[in-house]
C-alpha cells in the first residue's frame, strides 16, 4: 500500500488538466490544490497543446459538454495520449442514448488509463441492465466487482466504480475500498473531484496506475470518513467545506490509523 503518494504530490505539485463540470468545477481545482498538486482548466482548443505539455495528469469531465466543444474534446484526448500523459474519462449520465453515443465516440478514438464512474455509469459501459436515473447510480443485481472487471477489459484500463464501496479493476487484479460517508452521495461533485484526484495520483505513480487509482480512492475516502465524524449533523455544506480542509491537512499517519483492514 503506496499512502507515501500522497507525499510524493505535495511535493512534486503535479500540473492536472482539466476538462471540467462546469457546475463542480470550483470543488474540482479546490480539492486539486488542497490536496498538493496544480489544476488548470483552460477552455481554447488553442492552448491546449501548450497547456497539456506542462501538465503531468488530465482528466475529461463528460458532465456538462455541449456539441461544440466535442472537437475540443477529443483534441486534448488525442494530444493526451501523444504525449503519454495519464488521463481519465468520467462519464457523466453515459447511460442516456445521446451521451452514451458520444462517450463511446470518444472510448473508440482516445485510449483512457482510467474510467471513473458510478454504477450505473460503468454498467452502461459495460452494457449490463441497470436501472440509473440522470447522474444517480440507480439500482441493480450485477455483481459490481464483476461489473468494474469487464470495463476494464473492454477498454484496456482501470475503472474506479466509486459509491459506498469502490470497486478498483484494471482487468487483472481487483481491489475494493471500503471506508467513506454518504455525505460523498449528498454532495454534488464528490465524484468528480475523485476522477481528477486520480489523475493527480496517476501523474506521481505512472508506473502503477492500479496503485494510483487505490490510493486516490483510499485516502480520498478515508479523509472524507475521518470528517464525517468530526461533524455533528449530517450538514453537506459544512462537510465540502471541512473536507477541502482535511485534504490539505491530513497525514499518511491518519490514513493508516483510520484504516480498519487493507482494502
Amino acid at each position: 500500500m503506496q499512502l507515501e503518494l500522497l507525499d510524493r504530490i505535495r511535493s512534486e505539485n503535479p500540473v492536472i488538466f482539466n476538462i471540467s463540470n462546469y457546475i463542480t468545477v470550483q470543488d474540482v481545482a479546490n480539492g486539486l490544490n488542497s490536496i498538493g498538486a496544480s489544476p488548470i482548466m483552460p477552455s481554447a482548443i488553442e492552448e491546449a497543446s501548450e497547456m497539456l505539455q506542462i501538465s503531468s495528469g488530465a482528466a475529461i469531465n463528460m458532465g456538462s459538454f455541449r456539441s461544440n466543444e466535442l472537437p475540443y474534446i477529443e483534441k486534448v484526448g488525442q494530444l493526451a495520449n501523444d504525449l503519454n500523459i495519464p488521463l481519465v474519462l468520467d462519464p457523466v449520465a453515459v447511460a442516456m442514448p445521446y451521451r452514451q453515443k458520444v462517450v463511446t465516440n470518444l472510448l473508440d478514438h482516445i485510449h483512457f488509463d482510467f474510467i471513473r464512474g458510478n454504477a450505473g455509469e460503468i454498467a452502461a459501459l459495460a452494457g449490463i441492465k441497470w436501472q440509473a436515473k440522470g447522474i444517480d447510480a440507480g439500482d441493480g443485481s450485477a455483481d459490481l466487482a464483476e461489473v468494474a472487471k469487464k470495463v476494464a477489459k473492454r477498454y484496456n484500463c482501470t475503472v474506479v466504480l466509486s459509491g459506498p464501496t469502490d470497486y478498483i479493476s484494471d482487468g487483472t487484479h481487483d481491489t475494493t475500498v471500503t471506508h467513506g460517508t454518504p455525505l460523498f452521495q449528498i454532495h454534488v461533485g464528490s465524484g468528480d473531484i475523485l476522477s481528477s484526484l486520480i489523475a493527480a495520483f496517476a501523474a506521481v505513480s505512472k508506473d502503477n496506475y492500479f496503485e494510483a487509482a487505490r490510493m486516490a480512492c483510499l485516502i480520498f475516502a478515508t479523509t472524507g470518513e475521518i470528517v464525517a465524524n468530526e461533524l455533528v449533523d449530517e450538514k453537506p455544506g459544512s462537510f465540502i467545506v471541512a473536507l477541502l480542509d482535511k485534504l490539505h491537512l491530513v497525514t499518511t499517519k491518519e490514513i493508516a490509523d483510520q484504516i480498519t483492514m487493507e482494502d
